[in-house]
């Protein structure tokens, strides 16, 4: 009987040590943190496994006109998703957890400062390429950026992709920790 009960109570101690490690083989999932430099707050440091593909949701897919599963890439160096509706367009979301805003090489010309959700954004187009292409960049406190880029496939009308990638910043910009 003593030998059931030390055995259960090993069990006991066991399963309440592995609350919140997740499966077993598996790490536990980290959290959004504040980072205090200088004795300010600085933003918030996204976690290392922010999924771009996990930014829309299947109803947020369907509200950008995205009937396609996103597929995860990198460039370079960071991580990635896209999804491209054939002979339509693509959206391309892509985490950048090294340079904010402000490190971004963008010809100001073609950038306008705007604000999606509560954050400061970017909506970068060169409107007299006239190209079908439009980027908006979302800051992320002062050294990470989610950057949507969205490409008609006809390689025409600008004002249409940057509909469709403001529509797009406005539906992961509340999942941004």
């Amino acid at each position: 009987m003593k030998s059931r009960l030390f055995a259960l109570g090993v069990l006991v101690v066991l399963t309440v040590s592995a609350c919140g490690q997740g499966a077993a083989g598996q790490a536990p999932l980290p959290t959004t943190e504040k980072v205090v430099v200088g004795g300010s707050a600085a933003g918030t440091v996204p976690p290392a496994v922010l999924d771009p593909c996990a930014l829309l949701s299947p109803q947020d897919r369907s509200s950008a006109g995205l009937n396609v599963l996103g597929v995860p890439k990198e460039i370079n160096g960071a991580r990635a998703c896209d999804w491209t509706v054939p002979a339509t367009f693509g959206v391309t979301v892509t985490v950048d957890e090294k340079n904010g805003l402000a490190d971004l090489e963008i010809a100001r010309k073609t950038a306008t400062k705007i604000k999606v959700g509560d954050r400061q954004a970017l909506k970068v187009a060169d409107k007299k390429a006239a190209d079908g292409t439009c980027a908006v960049l979302l800051g992320m406190g002062e050294k990470a950026s989610v950057q949507i880029d969205v490409s008609n496939t006809n390689f025409t009308d600008t004002t249409l992709a940057c509909e469709r990638a403001v529509t797009v910043a406005g539906l992961a910009e509340p999942k941004l920790p």
